[in-house]
């Protein structure tokens, strides 16, 4: 997807820089006009938390290799701090994905809470301010994954998320999760009395972002916002009408803020109710199609019963690692793409792997091969179909 924009020297900058003072402006300053549109014929790239397999998860740098990858969505989960400041960070606590136990300065922090019903002890993001929360480096989440980069980048804000998108070369979307609304809501309060939903809404809004799906405010600047929390959506539903997402968990979890069940929320009474508020469902992809040893069983209606009610469907999380590949794929992650955009037929795709996800639907979407040269495309795709397997092939 064009050149590699995030140089080496930008990098460099990235490790070196992160923490003397933010790396992005804010705000943005290029003009849409000058980019290159969202595409829109293909079933939604969308980088989880960043390009997380490569390099540690919801950091700057994360962010813009997925970008660089060809994603068609960063996507980011919004958490607050002490001080009310929004925050990219996945967990309530900073134990697995930052330095913060090396922190002697900060002991005194670790401390237990209730949430979702469970009782979680660690450091908190909600016990820390901005400042604060700027002294830790981000780690990658898991042991087998990359991990040259620990402790190389910081914490971000959802303003300096929102700078990377809207600086990118070409029109990128966003997607951001209201995350535990319920937890932080009775943890973080604001001065003015306003809800962490309500703090949410406003920065989208500060940084232009309006309009109904693919209207022409949107196609500009795209955003999809998420949350597990119907409560959540339906209050920022009288705020703004961007696009939402409902997320639904595992079948044996219930709604953190209205405690339904899965089989209620994904009855055709509940999608006939929620689509008032939202354009599309985010399901664990395993609750789509059921999983036993490993091995895929037969798929659910759930897609089906989405699209019948005129809802989407952008499963997570897609990664390319064997462990985490069912055995039907063989140890090849193509091979799962595959499965979900031509069989299931999804509409977006929630993926640690950006760059691999957009290099199957670049060499297998038609839209991508024609140039006139059908000799020539042939061998193109034989090629890149080589190259596809190749990585995979085992000894």
């Amino acid at each position: 997807m064009g050149s590699f924009w995030f140089g080496p020297s930008v990098f460099l900058l990235l490790i070196v820089g992160c923490a003397a003072r933010p790396f992005y402006p804010l705000p943005s300053k290029v003009d849409a006009r000058d980019r290159l549109p969202l595409q829109t014929s293909r079933p939604y790239n969308v980088a989880h938390r960043g390009s997380n397999g490569e390099l540690p998860e919801e950091t700057a740098a994360a962010y813009m290799r997925a970008i660089e990858e060809g994603a068609d969505f960063i996507e980011t989960d919004i958490l607050a701090s002490k001080d009310g400041a929004l925050i990219c960070f996945h967990d309530v606590t900073l134990d697995d994905t930052t330095d913060i136990a090396k922190h002697k300065e900060f002991a005194d922090r670790r401390t237990t809470y209730e949430v979702q019903g469970s009782n979680i002890t660690g450091w908190f993001s909600v016990d820390f301010t901005l400042e604060e929360l700027k002294t830790l480096r981000v780690k990658q989440r898991y042991k087998f994954r990359d991990q040259q980069y620990n402790g190389k980048f910081t914490i971000i804000t959802f303003e300096e998320f929102i700078s990377i998108a809207l600086d990118a070369p070409r029109v990128v979307g966003i997607y951001p999760e209201i995350k535990n609304p319920v937890f932080i809501n009775q943890r973080v309060k604001w001065p003015d009395g306003k809800r962490f939903e309500d703090h949410f809404v406003a920065t989208l809004k500060k940084y232009g972002y309006k309009g109904s799906y693919m209207s022409e405010d949107w196609l500009k600047q795209p955003v999809f916002i998420q949350s597990f929390a119907p409560t959540s959506l339906i209050y920022i539903s009288n705020q703004t009408n961007l696009p939402k997402i409902f997320l639904i968990d595992d079948v044996t979890v219930p709604t953190q803020d209205t405690n339904q069940s899965y089989w209620e929320i994904t009855s055709d009474g509940y999608f006939s109710f929620i689509k008032q508020y939202v354009v599309g469902i985010g399901p664990w992809k395993d609750t789509v199609v059921p999983v036993v040893d490993n091995y895929l069983q037969t798929p659910t209606d759930l897609v089906a019963k989405a699209h019948a009610h005129d809802l989407q469907v952008h499963p997570y999380t897609y990664r390319n690692e064997n462990q985490f590949l069912h055995f039907n794929f063989h140890q090849d992650p193509y091979a799962e793409y595959d499965y979900w955009i031509n069989k299931i037929g999804v509409d977006g795709l929630f993926t640690d792997f950006t760059g691999s996800l957009h290099n199957f639907q670049e060499w297998t979407s038609p839209l991508s091969q024609d140039d006139g040269d059908d000799d020539g495309n042939a061998a193109k795709l034989l090629h890149k179909i080589a190259t596809l397997v190749s990585p995979y092939r085992k000894g």
